[in-house]
């Protein structure tokens, strides 16, 4: 799968989040994430390995119970099920990838596609 950068297709799960799937495969879903200043990523877990990269930006990401204070560069891999969470300090951009795929982020199909 390939996929050209544009700026369509991000939607809303989380007020402040938004999101958009990139590209997957069959082991492997890649997702960017657009966070807004003074919104957060409430705790949560789920049962994907998540590795994440912070391209702009910064926030609080609390893996388990320890809080880290993400900028620009750093990254961080969740273990499957581990709950985590987020408070954004600035607005932010992130790339995630899911492993399994999460089916719930895989993109709607339209008919005829």
């Amino acid at each position: 799968m390939f996929n050209k950068h544009d700026h369509s297709g991000f939607h809303s799960r989380i007020t402040g989040v938004d999101q958009k799937t990139l590209v997957y495969g069959e082991h492997t879903l890649m997702t960017e994430f657009r966070l807004k200043k003074d919104h957060q990523v409430p705790r949560h877990s789920h049962p994907c390995e998540q590795t994440g990269y912070m391209i702009a930006g910064e926030m609080i990401l609390t893996i388990g119970s320890t809080p880290h204070r993400c900028l620009p560069g750093d990254s961080w891999c969740i273990p499957m099920n581990m709950e985590h969470q987020a408070e954004i300090i600035k607005d932010s951009i992130a790339i995630e990838i899911f492993s399994p795929v999460r089916e719930d982020y895989l993109p709607v199909r339209k008919e005829g596609r």
